[in-house]
Order: structure tokens, then sequence, then C-alpha cells
């Protein structure tokens, strides 16, 4: 995941909520359909190890939370914790028993050779190299991983990356004087463009080459927050529309219906890159699954400028519609932290009890990941937060600890 700049908890209302609709000896994994996947995740950088970008903390991900040394541990602390599935990437650049596999193949460490050769996700040829990584990968695990997510968050790696330059490769214009002179009226949405068409590069490989022997799903993982509109005015309305079409329609949107959103065609123009006939067949319907990381909720006006603004808000009702979802979902405060974590406690049960609401109500819905297993190096916010479940003591040999919310994970999740 990335560190989305002031991340709110949203738990207050959910505590009022949760103990007047609920009482939480009756609420656990029963209260879910049966096959209900419940797993935590994590991704290859975070947890193994890389190297140094600008992070706020000057730490580096040389070795991350050593996931490369500890993994016989960490398994045995998911199955502790009654965990069904466990959701991770495979890096790029380095090509579990009783628990089902979901296997990320992009979560944003790129080879810095493909970087350097043509710009990576900046230029088309990066849809070929991304087909091959992703064949070598199918063919050589295939048989075991039957659940597979071909990006992570598409959203910001273009957006972070190449509009604020606040994540790898770190291109913005240079309106911040932190950025050389790159482009970001226009590299955001070429290398979004590049991303959808190597997501459905991939997806086209696996279901006429891998998916009928090895008998797997393959889907993405989207970002989006909820936009509400902050004035119930015609124009109120469609500025939360606009907004939700610029985070989530950007994705969503091509590979459902093959084209990007009219809103931003109308208001990107020439800057919004075409796909052609054959691009858009690729594209649509080109998942099994799509994964939803929600973060926090924002209102949505109109400026008189037509320029959007958003505010930041506390508000979350458990209200969505998502359909054929699975959800990683996310809590931190940006502070230091304990094994003491009933805020994250209360976050995680007030979320399922509504999303238990929502399947009961008809949304297809598969399966909840929790954000994130263990406390890990986060893309630009390095060991200064803390997301996990699991309590990693950084100055003394990585050790783990569960906090009180893996505790209540384990009671939830006992059949």
């Amino acid at each position: 995941m990335a560190t989305q700049g002031p991340l709110l908890f949203c738990a207050l209302v959910l505590v009022l909520s949760f103990a007047h609709c609920h009482g939480s000896a009756m609420f656990s994994r029963h209260s879910f359909p049966p096959g209900f996947t419940f797993g935590a995740a994590s991704a290859a950088y975070q947890r193994i190890g890389a190297v140094t970008e600008k992070i706020s903390d000057q730490s580096t991900g040389d070795v991350a939370i050593d996931f490369y040394h500890k993994y016989k541990e960490d398994i045995q602390l998911l199955k502790f914790l009654g965990m069904d599935a466990f959701r991770f990437s495979i890096s790029w650049t380095r090509v579990l028993p009783r628990l089902k596999p979901f296997v990320t193949l992009f979560h944003w460490d790129l080879p810095q050779a493909l970087e350097d050769e043509y710009g990576g996700f900046l230029s088309p040829k990066i849809v070929d190299d991304y087909r091959n990584y992703v064949d070598f990968c199918f063919k050589q695990f295939g048989d075991q991983v039957k659940h597979w997510i071909t990006l992570n968050e598409p959203f910001s790696y273009a957006y972070y990356g190449y509009s604020t330059g606040t994540i790898a490769p770190g291109r913005c214009s240079n309106y911040s004087g932190t950025c050389a002179s790159e482009n970001s009226a226009t590299e955001p949405y070429k290398v979004a463009h590049h991303l959808l068409l190597s997501h459905a590069a991939g997806v086209k490989l696996y279901k006429e080459k891998y998916q009928k022997s090895q008998k797997g799903t393959i889907g993405v993982t989207l970002l989006t927050h909820w936009l509400q509109y902050k004035y119930a005015t015609v124009a109120g309305v469609k500025a939360s529309r606009r907004a939700l079409d610029f985070m989530l329609g950007w994705f969503l949107h091509p590979i459902t219906y093959g084209e990007y959103p009219m809103t931003m065609q109308s208001l990107v123009g020439r800057r919004l890159p075409k796909f052609s006939s054959a691009e858009s067949k690729m594209l649509k319907g080109s998942f099994d699954f799509v994964g939803i990381n929600y973060y926090t909720s924002n209102y949505a006006t109109t400026y008189a400028s037509a320029v959007n603004n958003l505010e930041l808000s506390w508000e979350v009702d458990g209200r969505f519609n998502l359909t054929r979802m699975a959800t990683t979902n996310n809590a931190s405060v940006p502070m230091k932290e304990d094994l003491n974590d009933t805020l994250r406690m209360t976050f995680h049960r007030g979320h399922l009890y509504y999303l238990s609401k929502a399947i009961k109500e008809g949304v297809n819905v598969k399966g909840y990941f929790v954000w994130s297993f263990l406390d890990d190096f986060e893309w630009n916010a390095g060991f200064t937060v803390r997301f996990g479940l699991n309590y990693v003591d950084y100055k003394n040999g990585l050790k783990r600890y569960p906090k009180h919310s893996a505790y209540w994970f384990k009671k939830f999740l006992q059949k």
C-alpha cells in the first residue's frame, strides 16, 4: 500500500454504530457466507528488502522486515491467527501450508534496468516485457497459485510516481522544487495507459494458455476513496462522480467497458491516450475478480475555477456497492503504536460488520484482506507508521509480537 498523506482512522462513528447494531459475542466468521476468504496482505519490497529511495525517516528497504529469512515463523503466525489466505507480491527483480496464496505480480518494484533502458511504464515496450515476466510466473508457480493479481493500485503508481513524485520513480513537474522538469500533465496518463495494457496482456495470456489446465482466477487490485458530495446540489453530485471517475473509474471503466470514462475523455482531452479497437477488446472484461483497497472518505465539491476541491472527512457509514470484489482494509494513525491497538481492533470489527450487512443485502464480496499482516517498510514513510496486526521490533532482531488486534482476529476466525 501507499501512505496516502494523513490517513484518517474513521473509527469513532464505527464504535457507536457497531455497539448499537450487533453484539460482539454473536459476530464472527460465521456471520459471513461459506467460502468467504479471510486473509492478510503484504508486498515483496515492503517485507523482503530492496534499495534506498525518498523515505521520510531516511530508512531503506535493504532488510525491510526480513521475510526472506523469517517466512516460516511468519507463516506460523498466520496459521495461529486462523487466516485462510495470504496476499503477497512476487518481486519482478527476483524471480504455504494450509494457506491460499493470492499473488500480486506487480507491486511497484520495477527492474531498474527497464527504467534505465526505456523509461519503464512511460514506454509501450513495457507491455511485452511484463507479458514475458508473468508468463514465467504462471509457468513456474501456476500449479500452486490459483489466485493471481496483475497489478496493485495502478492509480497510486501512476499518480504518486509521476504526478506528485512522492513514490518511485519520483517524477513530477518542477512546481514544488523537488522534481526535475518532468511533465505531471501527461506522464501519469501515459503510465496508466501502459499499466492497463500490461494488465490486459497478462490476463489474455493466462486465460488462453494457463487457466484451463491450472484452474485459477486472475484479477486486479484498485484503489479508491469514497467521494461524497459536500452539498446536495446538481453541481455537487457531478463533482463527486467526477472525482470517482478520476480515481476508480480511470482503471475500472476500461477493464469493464474497454474505454476511459467520458468525464476523463472530455476533461483530459488530447493528453489522454486512446485505445485501438484490438486493445479495447482485450481490455473489456479482463478480470475474474476486482480487489478494492480503500483508506478514507473525502468530500467533493466544485471550485469556481473548475478544479476539484477535496476536503478530508472523518466520517464513514459503511455504504458501498462492490460487485465481485475482494477487499483489503487499511488502518493506521501516524503516531507510535504499541501492542494495545484497541482502535485498530475496533476499526476492523466495525468494517467487517458493515461488510457482512452489505453481503446480506446482495453485494457480491468474496474476501477481506487486512493490511497488513506485519508492521513493515512503507513506500514513502519508511518505518514511521505501523499498520500490522503483529508488532515488529525493529531494534531487536525484528522479533514479532501479536498485537491485541491479532488476538481479536484469532477469536473472530475460530471455526
